[in-house]
């Protein structure tokens, strides 16, 4: 069983706050798109090490918050790793077929233009 670090949580908001315009904005940012697809590639959880970005650190930081805050993803840290998954079951719930839908569309975009240079 993993434990989270004492004072170290971070807050998410609960499925019954999470609102569909804040999740397509999360959604509407190319790097954070990168994210949602890496995550849903590997299907587990990754060290925001491990979703390479070609931004600065904290930039990269403001994308994952942002994501948490929306609700897309959920995030605890590991020892001192900063871990991440989607929260893909809340999220179907919430909006069927809305995370297949987008992760779908990313693939057609990439397969017809190529991978994103961002």
């Amino acid at each position: 069983m993993t434990t989270m670090t004492p004072g170290r949580e971070l807050p998410h908001p609960e499925p019954d706050r999470i609102r569909l315009a804040e999740v397509l904005h999360a959604l509407a940012d190319p790097m954070r798109m990168r994210v949602v697809c890496r995550l849903a590639e590997a299907g587990a959880e990754l060290a925001c090490s491990e979703v390479e970005l070609p931004v600065t650190k904290s930039t990269s930081t403001h994308h994952f918050r942002v994501l948490r805050e929306s609700g897309v993803i959920r995030q605890a840290y590991r020892g001192t790793a900063k871990m991440n998954a989607l929260r893909g079951e809340e999220l179907e719930a919430l909006f069927p077929g809305l995370l297949a839908a987008v992760l779908a569309a990313a693939d057609a975009q990439a397969a017809r233009l190529g991978p994103a240079e961002d």
